[in-house]
């Protein structure tokens, strides 16, 4: 099965219900619901998109919202090495840095996400998902 990484925005697009990107996000997810593919996120992605909720949502639909969603995902979780390499490397955002060691840590085949100029300086393939879903599709044809 492959395992792949998926970056914040990618989250907040589904949980959010953010237009145009929700249906792509919904369609990756299903994937992972189906145990077509597995999706790790990172503990930090879980935080962001917790506070991008409560933005929106109260604060008890916000953790139902986590609560449910985290049953489709693996968390990875901080470990020290992960900041001290994020902080040596050359990534301009370090919350950027933080997931693609995140990313290296969960053994991904490859990060998805919806800023691939973010990821310039990763060591894995980097796609968006409407990216990764036409190559899954081309590979069912």
């Amino acid at each position: 099965m492959k395992r792949v990484f998926v970056d914040t925005n990618i989250v907040i697009d589904l949980i959010g219900n953010r237009e145009p990107f929700v249906k792509d996000a919904q369609r990756l997810f299903t994937l992972a619901e189906r145990k077509e593919i597995e999706i790790c996120v990172s503990a930090l992605t879980l935080a962001n998109t917790y506070y991008s909720l409560t933005r929106t949502y109260k604060v008890v639909a916000a953790k139902k919202y986590l609560q449910l969603f985290k049953i489709l995902v693996k968390v990875v979780p901080f470990e020290e090495q992960t900041i001290d390499l994020a902080l040596a490397s050359n990534f301009a955002d370090l919350e950027d840095g933080f997931q693609h060691y995140m990313a290296l840590q969960c053994q991904a085949e490859l990060i998805i996400t919806r800023n691939k100029k973010d990821f310039k300086y990763a060591q894995l393939p980097t796609l968006t998902a409407t990216e990764f879903l036409r190559h899954l599709s081309s590979k069912t044809k």
